[in-house]
């Protein structure tokens, strides 16, 4: 349990032992909590307080256009679950009026819906068989859990959980269950005596063995009714097609008298409000059967629901609660199951008429279930002349525009791994039972998620042409001292690995590269692992002695660092501003000799006007330990050696510029391209120490004078770096 702090409109629970004043703050954290659960359920009230009477002839309105679309779906819709109208009615009426009372969106319209059908009907046929008792019993019991499900997900702020399922598998998804309603819906367009399958090879097999047995009546009826639709839409899609076309069957039908001629219809209603259903609430067994499958409708319900919720809200501006959204949808489903109905869920087609029409307010949602309760009191009669392959034909015409083939093909052309979470989808949706289908679609989604986080990009970049911004140019050459690599993602428990290994393969790479700038714009988490990652890049880089150094660190992990040691570890002098970073590292850290004398690449700006007097290239450059290389000396060996009776000679291979701002006392200048084009100035007959800014430029020479025949000859180990850091510098003007 936790004790709530307000901030605004966000809540963040404290643990409760950490409350003050012992017993009393106990008391104040129930008192907190209690007024987050009254947040949740009080929502009507709220809803009621800030109501405004200039609103209600625009929610009326909405409410009447959207009641005048969900009477029919509401039965069509129950009709793809295998159940009777009635209860698609009575969930269209409760979903629809607890939705709107309890939810977050003041414009999502919740009731039955295509895809929560077909996937309660996958799930109901695994339990029961459709047209018995026990199969109208077992689907309020599974929109009993439904409901339970989202309403705990929503009371323990879960809502966040729906960030991490890809659009990709809802297109994925609802397409497959498109072309599964379709092709189910065949024999009820021709009256065929076979089963409802829910998977689509069963169907295709049934309904090709069947169609010698077609009503041709019924399949020119349903016809009569698609093409109805469709000359509407084109007309004014904002004309009630389906229910138009609803009407003038149940007309053709009465005026005929074609129900004696073979053609089936939904027979009369109950008048009446949704009665309380005896649900075996205590049977676990049956708990057991109908868990998996159920939690599968809540989690592709509640993703579906908070996307049209949110599409919407691009236009209306609202701030739409996912957690709020998710109590709405349990109390909606928890309702539906009490009273008589299925499971349900937001209907983008509905909630998109009722955005249209003008709805200011969540009772927009109200009026439309009110109305379609009083239709259903007064018209229930003339349902017994509502064709079923009318009803068939609206059914496969809403399955055809599920596939959405515009955004399939944006999918398509986009990321890798959103293609394949979509046809992945697609596929498992028409070849597994569908409760597996949907879980599969999330699992992927989720695999897909941690997959990205825990390889983000990491890759070096260099200026541009401008020398303003840094891009990644693999093809260009690199700076041969340091390396800038930049980390876009978290670096955090999952991702430092493959960090530190995509550091150390281009450590291996350039391996003279000795300095290390890390940019963590990108970074903005980062964990103990990853601390210990930065650790460990940075002993690499010491190793060769050389550093790393930061930029562009964000707060938070800023903070991390300096909490556990690391700011203090790197020092404060490695935290470097982006805009001073390049010209603090190339005058002060790195070797301007190799900028001069071995290096080709003009990658700075700062290296533009250097003169560039490359090394012969039968001069190897030196790379690893010089100790096993050429023979070194310490600082502290030489200042002493220098106190003998016969010193050696010490000769410095830097620049004039360098050697005048500190030497070795009694030094002879020999710049190293000097030095190289006559070697003869170096005497044989006393010992030789060469000297230089780090150690490589007098390693260098050190090598070449071996090469000619020098044997007493050495290099400073760590040059004039390591000399002032042994405080042995001596100043000359």
């Amino acid at each position: 349990m936790g004790v709530v702090r307000e901030t605004g409109c966000a809540q963040q629970l404290q643990p409760l032992e950490d409350a003050p004043n012992g017993g009393v703050g106990v008391a104040r954290a129930l008192v907190a909590r209690l007024k987050v659960l009254g947040g949740f359920f009080g929502r009507p009230v709220e809803i009621l307080r800030r109501y405004e009477l200039r609103n209600l002839r625009f929610d009326l309105f909405a409410g009447l256009t959207v009641a005048v679309i969900m009477l029919p779906q509401a039965v069509a819709f129950a009709l793809i679950a295998e159940l009777p109208p009635r209860m698609g009615l009575y969930s269209a009426i409760v979903g629809s009026i607890v939705g709107g009372l309890w939810g977050s969106s003041n414009q999502l319209q919740t009731g039955p819906s295509n895809t929560t059908s077909l996937l309660s009907l996958s799930v109901l046929l695994a339990v029961a068989t459709p047209g018995t008792p026990d199969y109208l019993v077992v689907a309020g019991m599974m929109a009993l859990m439904v409901g339970v499900f989202r309403l705990a997900m929503g009371l323990a702020r879960l809502g966040v959980l729906v960030n991490f399922v890809s659009d990709a598998v809802i297109v994925g998804f609802t397409a497959g269950a498109g072309i599964l309603i379709f092709f189910n819906q065949l024999r009820h367009l021709m009256r065929l005596t076979i089963p409802s399958a829910p998977r689509l090879d069963q169907t295709l097999y049934n309904v090709v063995t069947h169609l010698s047995e077609a009503h041709w009546p019924s399949l020119a009826l349903g016809l009569g009714a698609i093409l109805l639709i469709s000359l509407l839409r084109r007309v004014d899609r904002r004309l009630p097609g389906p229910l138009v076309a609803m009407v003038g069957a149940s007309a053709v039908v009465g005026l005929l008298g074609l129900t004696g001629k073979g053609i089936q219809v939904v027979g009369e209603l109950p008048r009446g409000f949704p009665p309380l259903a005896e649900l075996p609430i205590l049977d676990f067994d049956l708990i057991g059967e109908l868990a998996t499958g159920s939690l599968a409708v809540a989690a592709i319900g509640l993703v579906e629901s908070i996307s049209i919720g949110r599409v919407i809200a691009t236009f209306t501006g609202q701030r739409i609660d996912s957690d709020q959204e998710f109590v709405g949808q349990g109390l909606a489903n928890i309702a539906c199951g009490l009273l008589s109905g299925y499971p349900c869920s937001g209907s983008f087609t509905r909630s998109a008429v009722n955005f249209n029409a003008g709805a200011k307010t969540p009772l927009a949602s109200v009026f439309a279930g009110i109305l379609v309760l009083l239709a259903m009191l007064v018209l229930a009669p003339l349902a017994a002349y509502v064709p079923l392959p009318a009803l068939a034909g609206v059914i496969i015409l809403t399955a055809y525009r599920l596939i959405d083939r515009k955004e399939m093909v944006r999918i398509w052309h986009s990321r890798h791994g959103d293609r394949v979470i979509m046809v992945a989808t697609l596929l498992a949706t028409l070849a597994l039972p569908l409760r597996f289908a949907v879980l599969v679609g999330i699992a992927m989604s989720l695999a897909y998620y941690l997959i990205r986080t825990s390889t983000p990009r990491v890759r070096t970049v260099l200026p541009d042409q401008t020398f303003r911004h840094f891009v990644h140019r693999p093809h260009e050459p690199p700076c041969p001292q340091l390396a800038i690599v930049e980390i876009l993602g978290d670096l955090y428990f999952g991702a430092a690995s493959h960090v530190e290994d995509s550091i150390q393969r281009n450590l291996e790479r350039n391996p003279d590269q000795r300095f290390l700038l890390l940019r963590m714009h990108s970074v903005e988490h980062c964990d103990i692992s990853g601390i210990h990652v930065l650790e460990s890049i940075r002993r690499a880089y010491q190793e060769r002695g050389g550093d790393v150094f930061l930029v562009r660190v964000s707060r938070p992990v800023l903070e991390v660092m300096k909490s556990t040691g690391y700011y203090d570890y790197l020092g404060a002098d490695h935290f470097l501003s982006e805009d001073d970073a390049i010209r603090h590292l190339f005058y002060k850290v790195l070797d301007p000799a190799i900028c001069i004398y071995e290096c080709g690449v003009r990658a700075f700006k700062e290296c533009q006007n250097l003169p560039k007097r490359l090394y012969p290239a039968d001069v190897e450059c030196l790379t690893g330990d010089l100790a096993d290389e050429v023979a070194t000396v310490n600082p502290r060996s030489l200042w002493e050696g220098l106190r003998d009776e016969r010193p050696p000679l010490v000769i410095d291979v830097r620049e004039p510029r360098e050697f005048k701002r500190g030497h070795v006392p009694e030094a002879r200048l020999v710049p190293l391209p000097a030095l190289l084009a006559d070697i003869g100035q170096v005497p044989r007959d006393r010992p030789v120490v060469l000297v230089c800014r780090g150690g490589r430029r007098s390693s260098r020479a050190a090598r070449v004078l071996r090469e000619r025949g020098y044997d007493n000859v050495a290099a400073m180990r760590g040059g004039m770096l390591a000399w002032e850091a042994a405080n042995l510098l001596e100043a000359i003007d």
